[in-house]
């Protein structure tokens, strides 16, 4: 966003950053093997493209690294001010902007956008005891990198796309490793590979070939969104899945507790070869009971068995339907967008909300892909946005605010289009779904459509205040 502002000559915006250093997910998730499961040629910006990523799945500090060159290479770093934690915003109705208070001091703004992302704030389950553990316990995405675990008895709790990076990892050092599974996830075949030398000298002398290999990586991700809108047991995925699994697990005791109940894509598809040969290992157990509390000790599971541990790791995810941002943005009624939504969010394209003027939110609800990049779609609301902004400027525009019966209708029909799609009748309880049992948290369908709809700003959608 702020890239894109500065391309239009806009030089009059901060950057509120509550940490140290930019970076966002890639600044704080630094656990053992920490990587993204989007192909590096994808996951990357359009205009600032990589020649030189080491894998065709890049390693979490190479991520970081890119982010931070883009930064310094595009003069971001001038506009960030770091240590500002946003305490609240509030829109001024009579003033006609937002009023910012944040652990660093005061600002007001015309134009406040949301880019908090939603895999920011970690997410601990509700588990008795849980403060009574004398051992280590930490999440992974606050791993604690001074602590050894080298021979511990240690407790993975959680199998999703963190714990299935960091387990094979630790596995080795460990004496005794127990994960904690309370429900398998899908594995596919890892296609991770080290680039050579010879693709990135090309991609360097030739830019248009990475342009091509990128559009290619993005096709070929498109069509995996088919069986996900139209689910059906035994699909190519599932396939797939299920043969990557006959084959590195023997045990048929075990695979039994590794094979999932629901269709491929339900919950987010993890991709690994390394997962399923570190749980065969002598040193590690596959606990499928359900936990009924942590003690000084270690944890208690409902048949009553108490492990003990040195260590507990929770790779149980983020705080993403409930939306922590929520909580502190008030609109022109006073009421915060939280208490808005009611427990179950809802924006127009992702990008805008009712009764909150000149908001903007990245990464908002029904954005979230379970097929492709994430980037295509920011970027796609990243276009939008300036639209916008010109569109402002050239009719000389105080405020606009999308209006409610617009929102509405678009829910509607993206909550019907979301209905039959493996995301909400799967067979799962995942993360895309909120406490109503509603999907707000992904896209349905192809990534393209969403890029159309908002390659214009279209004024009649909107409540507009022209200026004074």
């Amino acid at each position: 966003m702020a890239i894109r502002l500065k391309q239009e000559g806009i030089e009059d915006f901060v950057v509120l950053e509550r940490a140290q250093q930019l970076g966002g997910t890639w600044r704080d998730n630094t656990y053992p093997g920490c990587a993204c499961d989007v192909p590096s040629n994808l996951y990357s910006f359009s205009f600032a493209p990589n020649p030189d990523w080491s894998q065709t799945f890049s390693p979490q500090p190479e991520i970081w690294a890119y982010l931070q060159r883009v930064s310094r290479e595009h003069g971001i770093d001038s506009h960030i001010r770091y240590g500002h934690e946003v305490i609240a915003a509030r829109w001024d109705a009579e003033a006609k902007l937002w009023r910012i208070e944040t652990s660093g001091g005061d600002l007001t703004a015309d134009m406040l956008v949301a880019g908090a992302g939603p895999l920011s704030d970690p997410k601990l389950p509700e588990i008795d005891g849980i403060d009574s553990f004398e051992g280590t316990l930490f999440h992974s995405a606050r791993w604690e990198h001074g602590h050894v675990l080298d021979g511990e008895r240690v407790a993975v709790i959680g199998t999703g796309a963190s714990s299935i990076q960091l387990v094979p990892k630790i596995q080795p050092r460990v004496g005794k490793l127990h994960v904690f599974q309370r429900t398998p996830p899908w594995v596919v075949p890892h296609r991770n590979r080290p680039t050579t030398r010879w693709e990135r000298l090309l991609f360097r002398t030739v830019p248009a070939v990475q342009r091509l290999v990128r559009g290619a990586v993005y096709c070929a991700r498109e069509l995996f969104v088919l069986p996900l809108m139209h689910p059906h047991k035994g699909s190519l995925p599932e396939r797939m899945a299920s043969k990557h699994l006959r084959e590195q697990v023997e045990d048929p005791a075990l695979r039994a507790r590794l094979t999932p109940n629901y269709r491929i894509g339900c919950k987010r598809i993890l991709i690994s070869d390394e997962y399923y040969p570190a749980l065969v290992q002598p040193n590690v157990e596959v606990v499928t009971d359900s936990i009924a509390q942590i003690t000084p000790r270690g944890i208690v599971t409902a048949d009553g068995v108490e492990r003990e541990l040195d260590t507990i790791i929770f790779g149980t995810g983020f705080h993403v339907t409930d939306i922590p941002f929520s909580k502190w943005i008030y609109g022109g009624d006073g009421r915060s967008l939280a208490e808005s939504w009611s427990g179950s969010a809802q924006a127009y394209l992702g990008s805008v909300v009712a009764g909150f003027p000149n908001l903007f939110l990245l990464v908002g609800p029904n954005t979230g892909l379970g097929h492709n990049s994430i980037v295509f779609m920011i970027e796609s609301q990243l276009h939008y946005l300036m639209e916008c902004l010109q569109f402002m400027h050239s009719h000389d525009l105080d405020i606009v605010e999308v209006r409610e019966p617009v929102q509405r209708r678009y829910n509607e029909q993206l909550q019907r289009r979301l209905q039959g799609t493996v995301w909400n009748s799967g067979g799962c309880a995942s993360w895309y779904l909120d406490e109503h049992g509603r999907n707000t948290t992904i896209w349905p369908g192809s990534t393209w459509p969403f890029r159309r709809r908002l390659q214009r700003f279209e004024a009649a959608d909107y409540a507009l205040t022209p200026r004074g």
